[in-house]
């Protein structure tokens, strides 16, 4: 989930039958009802080796009998496993958000985000990606600001591109240059 974005209920029915051409190919099944959004994602590396063990005639996540998990299962198992592992503030759906937040600290567009995660909508893509990155972007914005690139020396405010000629204050407003 991790490397698909994947939500649990479309991670459980993910299979060797998914995969095409090097990729994860579903369709999402929150979006269904209007065709379902069709999400394919190339499997990363290090995702490629963990599904080359596995058998290739049961869903990936299959129970031990190997049958297909269901969603409130694998939230469930996933409970467990984080409780085990001392991290009781971790979740399936945690996984799907720290996708979308490292795609984010990449550089990756929120469209590119939201092809990877299935998000219909730009919304979506940044309630999970807002705080990524943002003490680098902020060192990225600044940067910019040093490289002059409209040959500055300085980051006064220029009287001819920002103060109007009108040097009377409103009332009740503060003045904050």
């Amino acid at each position: 989930m991790l490397y698909t974005g994947a939500a649990r209920v479309d991670a459980v029915k993910l299979g060797p039958k998914n995969v095409r051409n090097g990729k994860i190919e579903y369709r999402r099944q929150k979006t269904q009802r209007s065709g379902g959004v069709l999400v394919s994602v190339p499997i990363h590396p290090d995702l490629a080796e963990v599904l080359d063990r596995l058998p290739k005639d049961r869903p990936f996540l299959a129970t031990q009998k190997g049958t297909m998990r269901s969603a409130g299962g694998l939230g469930n198992l996933m409970q467990r496993w984080t409780e085990d592992a001392k991290l009781p503030q971790c979740s399936a759906h945690g996984l799907r958000k720290a996708c979308a937040r490292r795609l984010a600290e990449a550089g990756a567009t929120a469209h590119e985000i939201g092809a990877v995660t299935g998000h219909k909508t730009l919304a979506l893509v940044q309630r999970y990606t807002e705080a990524a990155g943002r003490e680098g972007m902020a060192d990225s914005a600044i940067e910019k600001l040093i490289a002059r690139p409209n040959g500055e020396r300085d980051l006064a405010n220029l009287p001819k591109r920002f103060v109007k000629s009108d040097t009377n204050p409103k009332q009740g407003k503060d003045n904050l240059l």
